[in-house]
């Protein structure tokens, strides 16, 4: 969430837990259902390994995160599932070995992926500084118990070194949307035409133009033929296709014919 200072923070509308009480890195929580812990792409990996107990360590991994959106304009690890989401992390930070991560064999849902090497996080992201990149490696650790802490986050260089940060109050904002309301137009009210009947338009034949004229005369001559039928033949019934084209004053159109 934004708030109007423009500060962020990381919230979960869906968060399942049970406060366990507190431990060696802050308060630990039972997860109830770690599936609705954070919208996939911001998931740390042991919840996508099915952690039931975690720390603030998944809040760190959520604000890398958003902070490494910010420094692409985009959305860094988009998976498509849970499974995917991982490959999208060891992707993008190669694959934990037991070494970098001892408990990782352990969670519920563990599985072993194939070996890929880790890219240089400069590759990820080339405009970043190496102050910014030096935090994003700490707040990206695989093992919750190395990743760096909520505190030492905020402590850390990349927010003390320039060029400053700009204060909120002078960051450009977007201009109110102005309401609409029907007592600032000075034009009277909106008038709507009723829509128009649609009506048959016919072709134009060896001079014989279909305006709406001719078309009404053949409403006319339709209608007469209808009285001249002895006045039974209903609406829907099909009428004799016979037209006396001479009411227009043309000739009636030519008629394909097929050479054998």
């Amino acid at each position: 969430m934004t708030e109007l200072d423009f500060s962020k923070k990381v919230a979960d509308r869906y968060l399942k837990r049970e406060v366990l009480g507190e431990g060696t890195y802050g308060v630990v929580f039972k997860a109830i259902d770690t599936k609705v812990v954070f919208a996939r792409w911001y998931r740390a990996p042991e919840l996508l390994f099915g952690t039931k107990q975690y720390g603030s360590g998944v809040d760190v991994w959520a604000a890398a995160c958003i902070f490494a959106e910010l420094l692409l304009r985009r959305p860094f690890l988009q998976g498509s599932s849970d499974i995917d989401q991982l490959g999208k992390i060891f992707a993008a930070f190669g694959t934990p070995t037991p070494s970098q991560w001892p408990d990782m064999v352990y969670l519920p849902d563990y599985v072993e992926y194939q070996y890929v090497p880790s890219p240089t996080l400069r590759s990820l992201f080339p405009m970043a500084s190496d102050d910014a990149l030096d935090l994003l490696s700490k707040m990206f650790t695989y093992d919750p118990k190395s990743r760096i802490s909520v505190q030492q986050a905020l402590e850390h260089r990349y927010f003390s070194s320039a060029p400053p940060p700009t204060n909120p109050d002078k960051l450009p904002r977007p201009a109110p949307k102005r309401e609409s309301r029907a007592s600032d137009s000075h034009d009277g009210p909106t008038v709507l035409s009723p829509p128009r009947k649609s009506r048959r338009v016919m072709p134009e034949r060896d001079g014989f133009e279909a305006n709406a004229y001719q078309v009404d005369k053949v409403d006319d001559h339709v209608g007469e033929m209808r009285q001249a039928a002895g006045g039974n033949t209903s609406r829907n019934e099909p009428v004799p296709m016979s037209i006396d084209f001479s009411i227009f004053g043309a000739k009636p159109p030519n008629r394909p014919t097929i050479n054998r």
